[in-house]
Formats: structure tokens, C-alpha cells, sequence
């Protein structure tokens, strides 16, 4: 089984990728590795970002990794908070404070059309390769549902009933922008094995 680090503190994020690929790869976490330092997100895109963050632990530790990075973006808002999505409030990353930050700039605005994007940066091999994901909807005009996190109660997808804060993980799971990212690696890691 091949070893390949997910640059990523989230145990949750860990296990659900290492659940998608099955036995054939055996995912890290930092944590895994001894990686303790916050990696860099220094860019203006998602895409160079992961692709930032994937290079650094490639570079430091000389490992296989992945990392990824995700952003919404707001119509309305010339495509905000996108890379900044994380801190759009504020340095300490409070999913709160930037859901509220994000209704009270589309207080009034009728165009909410939004969306998430998902870039995953894979170093394998020396070689680097990115996979997209991208969840079209809109932002409602409150929080609905206690699942998820980040901007995930007013987050409401294209073609859905629901936020998706108010799916169970497996429903969002199949739709999200993070999940058809996810989907294209794990497509491509096991086209590797065979």
C-alpha cells in the first residue's frame, strides 16, 4: 500500500478521503508526520494555494501529498471572499462572524447567486496535478441547519431544498464542491494502480 499525506489538520477530512480510496493508499495526516507549522496560503487564487500548500510538505518532508484549498464566491460581491474565504471576518477563522459579514453586504441585493470552488493540488512522483470541484447555489437570507461548517448554513446548492448544513454528510457528500474535487483524485489515484 502507498503512503500519501493529506496536507490537512482535519482528522475528519483524513478519513473520509482514506475511506474513498479504499486499500489502496494508506492517508496521513500532518499530524502523521510531525508537520505542526500552519503551511502557507500566501496566493491570490484557491487553485495556487493548494497547490502552495501541497509543494510545501513535498519540499519539507519528501512525500506524496494532496492538499487542497476552497473558496465561495459571491456574485454580487465580484466573486467574495473567495481565497479569503476562511478569515473574511477576521484572522481567527470564525464561521460566524463570516456568515453574518457575508448577509449583511447582500442585505438588499437581489442577485445571490453564488458558488463553492474546490482545488485539490496532487505531487506525485515529482509531478504536479489539479482537480476541481465546483457546487453552484446561492446564499439564503439566514443560516438554516446545524451540519457542516464554514458558510455552510446559508449556503443553499443549485436544484436542492435544502443548505448544506441541513444534509447528512453523505448527502452533501454527493454534491459538494469538495466531494466531485475529491471524486476526480480518487479517480485518478486508482487509474494510477491499475
Amino acid at each position: 500500500m502507498k503512503n500519501l499525506v493529506f496536507a490537512t489538520g482535519n482528522p475528519n477530512k483524513t478519513r473520509e478521503v482514506g475511506e474513498l480510496l479504499g486499500n489502496q493508499f494508506d492517508i496521513r495526516s500532518l499530524k502523521d508526520i510531525g508537520c505542526t507549522e500552519e503551511l502557507p496560503e500566501t496566493n491570490p487564487t484557491v487553485e495556487a494555494n493548494a497547490i502552495q500548500k501541497a509543494q510545501y510538505v513535498y519540499d519539507h518532508f519528501n512525500l506524496d501529498c494532496f492538499a487542497e484549498d476552497t473558496g465561495l464566491e459571491i456574485d454580487a460581491l465580484n466573486g467574495e471572499p473567495g481565497v479569503y474565504s476562511a478569515r473574511y471576518a477576521g484572522q481567527e477563522r470564525n464561521d460566524l462572524a463570516n456568515q453574518q459579514k457575508v448577509l449583511e453586504k447582500l442585505a438588499g441585493k437581489e442577485n445571490r447567486s453564488a458558488r463553492f470552488r474546490t482545488v485539490i493540488a496532487l505531487i506525485i512522483g515529482g509531478k504536479t496535478y489539479t482537480f476541481e470541484g465546483i457546487a453552484e447555489g446561492f446564499i439564503c437570507h439566514e443560516p438554516a441547519g446545524s451540519g457542516g461548517f464554514g458558510y455552510d448554513p446559508i449556503f443553499q446548492p443549485a436544484g436542492q431544498l435544502k443548505t448544506f448544513a441541513e444534509m447528512d454528510p453523505s448527502e452533501k457528500n454527493k454534491i459538494s464542491h469538495r466531494g466531485k474535487a475529491i471524486g476526480k483524485l480518487v479517480t485518478f489515484l486508482k487509474s494510477l494502480n491499475n
